[in-house]
């Protein structure tokens, strides 16, 4: 990792998706490829023009439409192209995609009492562990800030669950710990890590600087 210089420290701003016709809806998307609701065209419009201004060097998103469109909203205000990676997608929720939030609490008790009791279950039965989704989206997300020269930053645009994951990941953070201290991320909502050291060493490392910002309360 390459240490912070005169040219300013590394940044990395973790986006969530705008909200999603299903969002509104409360029904469970994962991987399911959703469209923005009229409401998230409008969240992008507002935040859209504060992600540019961090200047980014690149613009990584989820391949998932309801991301990617996200991504492309900033990067028609900063002349970048949009780079897809499919390992930011949303946690797989397996046999809950497409289904209602109460349905899933009225048909699958068993599998939300073990996420409840803190039990790193399949969500679904066959979908993700948080585990595996930490592993893939963190990797990606390691690999971003491993490109990025001193001063630089890169916009990354993924989903609630893959954005919190990725960032608990890169920082050294427990998922529980994680999980239970910090909020969810709203939409079109982000997540500032920038890389800092201690006044009495030139070692680095990822913290997180800001996390639920929004145009409506940075």
């Amino acid at each position: 990792m390459t240490s912070a210089s005169s040219a300013g420290p590394r940044r990395v701003v973790v986006v969530r998706h705008a909200e999603t016709v299903d969002n509104a809806a409360r029904i469970w998307q994962g991987h399911k490829d959703t469209e923005l609701s009229e409401r998230g065209r409008a969240q992008v419009q507002a935040a859209a023009p504060h992600l540019a201004a961090y200047a980014p060097s690149l613009i990584v998103s989820s391949d998932l439409r309801r991301a990617a469109a996200t991504a492309e909203a900033i990067a028609g205000l900063t002349g970048l192209e949009v780079r897809l990676d499919p390992r930011l997608r949303e946690v797989h929720v397996g046999e809950w995609q497409g289904l209602h939030a109460d349905e899933v609490r009225e048909r699958y008790p068993e599998v939300v009492a073990a996420l409840d009791r803190g039990e790193d279950a399949p969500r679904g039965v066959t979908g993700e562990t948080m585990a595996q989704v930490a592993h893939r989206a963190g990797t990606a997300l390691r690999e971003i800030s491993d490109e990025l020269e001193a001063g630089e930053t890169a916009v990354v645009v993924a989903h609630g669950v893959s954005a919190r994951v990725a960032v608990s990941d890169l920082v050294g953070l427990d998922q529980d710990v994680s999980d239970a201290v910090f909020r969810g991320l709203g939409n079109c909502h982000w997540i500032e890590l920038v890389e800092a050291g201690k006044s009495y060493s030139e070692a680095t490392r990822w913290r997180i600087s800001g996390w639920n910002l929004g145009p409506w309360n940075v």
